[in-house]
């Protein structure tokens, strides 16, 4: 069978290539990669260029497959000339389930360290970054083309071409828009807190991404809000004068208050830095928990406006976090 699909795929015409890229899929991992030792990828490349939707479908679904699990496949269909064809594919192509596989298929290829650079030269960031606000694309291929954009932005030096294609405002508005505990706002949120850590100033100057992200810290999932008060977090380490008053505007608080007792370890830790920041009390050096403690309780009193007492459900939350800082 793998020296049909081999013979089929080099010499032979339109129909046996789309027969034998079928085929190739539903072989084993093993034979695959054996297989990709003979010279396929040029011919299964070849046929993304064609105008027949199935030729194309089934062409990305082989590729996909020899590129899972793979790291020399992955690095063989990049040199081949695979990113261009992927580009072309997502500016014209409207079937969205072709669409959806070059997502998938870029996904797999940028998760591989040698491949990125060559991703990150082309226009496919700026095209990524495009499609991702697209109401009209589904939530799996918004997911994989965020990831794919995280896996490009483990390099330092692809950071700003990130930045510069605009997507922290992309990713703002996926995460308004999206369903707040979902792994689409999860991708958006660690990508933009990424690109924070990198450039607090990309998030600073766009109008309601404060909003957004106190309304991610409410409503998110765990690791959502994780991301979401390290971005406010970073926006308050950069420009406590600017930002803090930001943030205590958009009603931070309750949400912040909520994460410091029952968020994961991490939300914890920055929640109560974060609380720190937005009170006038940063300056306190931190020596043991009775100090803590005297911080909180300074915090809390000064929550919002000096005139405004503290709501009972803010109260209960406040005696919450006093306790597990005392334990």
């Amino acid at each position: 069978m793998e020296e049909i699909v081999v013979e089929s795929l080099l010499k032979g015409n339109r129909e046996a290539q789309i027969e034998a890229a079928i085929e190739l899929s539903n072989l084993s991992r093993k034979q695959r990669q054996k297989m990709a030792e003979r010279e396929i990828i040029s011919p299964l490349l070849s046929m993304l260029q064609s105008q027949d939707c199935i030729t194309t479908e089934v062409a990305l679904s082989a590729l996909l497959s020899l590129a899972f699990g793979s790291e020399r496949n992955k690095v063989r269909i990049v040199k081949s000339g695979a990113v261009p064809m992927l580009l072309d594919i997502l500016q014209s192509e409207t079937k969205m389930v072709i669409v959806e596989l070059a997502m998938a298929f870029l996904l797999i290829l940028s998760s591989c360290n040698k491949n990125k650079v060559k991703i990150a030269s082309t226009r496919l960031i700026q095209l990524l970054v495009g499609l991702i606000g697209l109401e009209r694309l589904t939530i799996q291929a918004k997911v994989d083309g965020i990831a794919t954009l995280q896996n490009l932005s483990t390099l330092h030096q692809i950071v700003p071409l990130v930045i510069a294609s605009g997507a922290p405002y992309a990713l703002l508005q996926v995460i308004n828009i999206c369903d707040k505990p979902s792994e689409l706002a999860d991708k958006a949120t660690a990508l933009l807190e990424n690109i924070v850590s990198h450039s607090p100033e990309s998030i600073s100057s766009i109008g309601g991404a404060i909003g957004v992200l106190v309304e991610a810290i409410e409503e998110g999932s765990s690791q959502c809000k994780e991301h979401a008060v390290g971005i406010l977090l970073g926006l308050c380490n950069y420009d406590r004068e600017t930002n803090r008053g930001m943030i205590l505007r958009e009603g931070v608080m309750p949400g912040l208050l909520q994460l410091s007792v029952d968020g994961t370890r991490r939300a914890k830790e920055m929640a109560r830095e974060l609380l720190l920041q937005l009170r006038d009390c940063s300056g306190y050096v931190i020596k043991n928990k009775q100090s803590k403690i005297k911080i909180v309780e300074q915090i809390m009193r000064e929550i919002d406006q000096e005139d405004e007492r503290i709501p009972g459900t803010m109260l209960k939350l406040v005696e919450e976090m006093i306790s597990k800082l005392s334990t």
